[in-house]
């Protein structure tokens, strides 16, 4: 379930109305999804009797309850600042992210327990090809809909949705296990694979839920931006004329936006009226490469600021300087 994060979409690197056409679709997909594959799994269980299709129909419950929250979430994340939340709205998708972690680890405890149950009593399969059909057609689905959710978050940064495709990705696994698990018990007539493919599925989806929680937990704590979108900044900032140093860069990402502080070191001879429009040309510069960002700068005279203060005082922030 591991994907290659360079290949998505920085944070804020895409206008918030378009990260929002483009998030509403794809959950919309990941809800129906989710949908057919229940009411698939459920009737291949019921007359199969498998315990890997019962932990995969388990597993799509889920997948519909978690999809449901990122559906909500990514349209409450787009909401304009307000009176309350003068930051925006965009932590909702991080919030929906350990929805789906927490409903990830609620599966894997109880198809756990279903399987070790089964291993120690197995009992036989009855109309296997049901099973076998069912997750076939998931693996087909499934693989279409992460295919579109990786499509998306090459184009828009979204907690949520990566999140989200995240444990779709950890159902591909799990889906594929079923099915070997269902196709080996009815060749071999040992019930107890089956079983066994239920538990490998609870042993992948505790570690696609840890991934999970960790990328939320991440936006939640105000985690930096990646390494390449602070060059991109800390670049954009310096190559405006007027400005001779950035430091004190401080970044973090809220569901489609971004939020950045930094100190711009200006000649210290200018007027209050020159500083600030080298400012906002630096802002402006930013804002061509990360559209959804909200960004403050404060200039210092250069070889004369003081060092500010306060709780997050500049100490230990030299290695956000460019020279």
């Amino acid at each position: 379930m591991a994907h290659d994060s360079a290949a998505e979409a920085l944070p804020g690197a895409i206008p918030v109305d378009q990260s929002a056409r483009l998030t509403a679709r794809i959950t919309l997909m990941s809800v129906a999804c989710a949908a057919v594959l229940i009411v698939a799994k459920g009737v291949a269980w019921r007359l199969s009797g498998s315990i890997a299709t019962l932990a995969s129909l388990a597993d799509s419950g889920l997948d519909l309850l978690a999809s449901l929250a990122t559906f909500a979430a990514v349209r409450y994340a787009v909401a304009p600042p307000d009176a309350t939340h003068r930051y925006g709205h965009g932590k909702a998708e991080a919030f929906a992210s350990l929805i789906q972690a927490g409903l990830v680890f609620a599966s894997a405890a109880l198809i756990g327990e279903e399987a070790v149950r089964h291993i120690l009593e197995p009992k036989p399969l009855s109309h296997e090809g049901w099973a076998v059909g069912a997750m076939a057609a998931s693996i087909v689905l499934t693989g279409l809909l992460v295919f579109g959710q990786t499509q998306v978050l090459k184009r828009a940064s979204s907690v949520a949705v990566s999140g989200d495709r995240a444990h779709y990705a950890a159902d591909l696994a799990s889906n594929l296990a079923a099915l070997i698990g269902v196709g080996a018990a009815a060749l071999m007539h040992a019930p107890w694979v089956d079983a066994a493919a239920g538990l490998l599925v609870t042993a992948w989806l505790v570690w696609g839920a840890i991934s999970v929680f960790r990328q939320a937990s991440f936006e939640l704590m105000d985690h930096e931006l990646p390494a390449e979108a602070r060059a991109q900044i800390l670049a954009l900032a310096q190559a405006e004329p007027g400005i001779l140093d950035i430091h004190a860069l401080r970044t973090r990402a809220s569901g489609p936006y971004v939020h950045i502080q930094m100190h711009a070191a200006v000649p210290g001879h200018l007027s209050l009226e020159e500083a600030h429009k080298i400012v906002v040309a630096a802002e402006r510069r930013v804002l061509e490469v990360f559209p959804a960002a909200d960004i403050l700068i404060h200039a210092d005279p250069q070889g004369r600021a003081e060092p500010h203060g306060g709780a997050f005082a500049e100490a230990g922030d030299s290695r956000t300087h460019v020279h």
